[in-house]
């Protein structure tokens, strides 16, 4: 069955759709965590306008946690899944640290092509709908560490049959 994720935010709703033919452990992984309601609650902790919006570090679910936002994850790792598809805007990709096999749960949007990218980190769906709430999340001022000075919330991540988000 084909899958989406209907992404809930302070900023609106977008719908990304899979790819599994060339990431399906990354998707699989996405899926799990996002049915457990992992992500829901944590906020987009990085933005840089014309590069991406990140999110999926639980520890943004917590304000006094705020210095170690963007060091969090599902204390596991999962390894790459490099592949051919471009990083152009809407490209949903892993963000990973220096090791190619250190994803686990955070993300990125693509808000602007980002193709140095490619075949560095895993990308594995696009956004589909909602391009006007990355536009909004990814405009959003921010402050040093590329932290958005109003803070951007993933209220909820809903993976549902692609029918349902038509």
């Amino acid at each position: 069955m084909n899958e989406v994720a209907i992404l809930t935010t302070s900023a609106g709703e977008m719908v990304l759709e899979f790819w599994p033919d060339v990431a399906p452990g990354h998707v699989e992984n996405f899926k799990k965590l996002a049915r457990q309601g992992f992500y829901d609650g944590t906020c987009f902790h990085r933005v840089i306008k014309g590069f991406m919006i990140q999110g999926g570090d639980p520890l943004t679910k917590d304000d006094s946690q705020q210095r170690r936002w963007g060091t969090g994850g599902p204390n596991y790792q999962i390894k790459a899944e490099f592949n051919d598809r471009p990083h152009v805007r809407g490209v949903l990709s892993m963000a990973r640290a220096q090791d190619p096999d250190s994803a686990g749960s955070q993300f990125f949007i693509c808000h602007g092509d980002a193709r140095f990218l490619d075949r560095q980190y895993t990308a594995f769906g696009r956004l589909i709908k909602g391009d006007d709430v990355l536009e909004r999340i990814a405009t959003t001022p921010t402050q040093p560490g590329d932290r958005p000075t109003t803070k951007q919330t993933l209220v909820s991540v809903k993976i549902v049959p692609a029918e349902q988000a038509a």
